[in-house]
């Protein structure tokens, strides 16, 4: 994105709230199921881009205002940009944001109350781990719509078994959120009074750790996972190396070697 787009962004599409190293960014159009607008979309990525400089963060959660997490594009502005140079530019901010969930060093969290269904779901995918209330529903129901959610499918893919993927892409059908969990596209499932608190509990526990060893370890996973074996394993060994070369490193052993706390230089 450009300077001058930059400064146009509305920013009231996304709210960030910060306390103790955790930044809590809300889609905040609750209203309408926080559809994943041109606006939408530039306001997530100018502030997943400003988070990802941001050394005071640790972890990221991505909540959606209202009632439900994300229904995925806005279908009226689709509607109302008929030309396909629209629609790929639409297509390619979004992947560029999806693709910024990963490569930002913070882990991201998905905090899913409600339906996440088609991008949306998407969105859950690409974050690197999701907790999910009992009322959360998940769908890719593109197909029934006349349109397939062929970028959607990517991530979900890359979470979910294969056939399981296949099968939400073919029939559009809605899972619960138990399915989600057992399928791989969620990490837990609790009920929606205790999901903040369950989410808290788990973004404490990652910002306790070593942030240069966290942001390290989470590159050399995202490329590692895309490998064949023995690459991947060439490339992991050099994570390691590299990462026992971080001060945090030397500390931890000292730390663990003694039975005391760690005093990380990068928390």
């Amino acid at each position: 994105m450009n300077a001058n787009l930059q400064a146009a962004v509305d920013q009231s599409y996304v709210l960030r709230a910060d306390r103790d190293g955790i930044a809590t960014v809300t889609l905040n159009r609750g209203d309408r199921l926080n559809p994943l607008s041109m606006a939408m979309l530039d306001a997530m990525q100018q502030t997943m881009d400003q988070i990802a400089q941001d050394s005071t963060v640790k972890v990221v959660v991505l909540a959606g205002g209202g009632k439900h997490f994300c229904a995925g594009h806005d279908l009226r502005e689709m509607r109302a940009n008929p030309s396909k140079a629209w629609q790929t530019d639409l297509f390619e901010r979004c992947s560029k944001m999806m693709l910024t969930l990963t490569a930002i060093s913070q882990p991201v969290i998905a905090r899913i109350q409600g339906v996440a269904v088609a991008a949306g779901c998407q969105l859950v995918s690409m974050c690197d781990l999701a907790v999910a209330s009992e009322n959360a529903q998940f769908a890719l129901p593109g197909i029934k719509s006349g349109i397939f959610c062929t970028t959607p499918g990517v991530g979900v893919a890359r979470n979910v078994a294969r056939k399981h993927a296949m099968e939400m892409l073919l029939t559009g059908d809605v899972i619960d959120a138990k399915t989600a969990e057992r399928f791989g596209l969620i990490n837990h499932v609790v009920p929606l009074a205790e999901l903040d608190a369950a989410i808290d509990r788990l973004a404490k526990k990652i910002a306790a750790h070593s942030g240069a060893v966290v942001g390290m370890g989470k590159s050399y996973f995202y490329k590692q996972i895309e490998m064949g074996l023995a690459g991947a394993y060439d490339l992991a060994a050099e994570g390691m190396a590299c990462n026992m070369m971080l001060d945090d490193a030397g500390e931890g052993i000292d730390a663990f070697l003694a039975k005391r706390t760690p005093n990380w230089r990068d928390r």
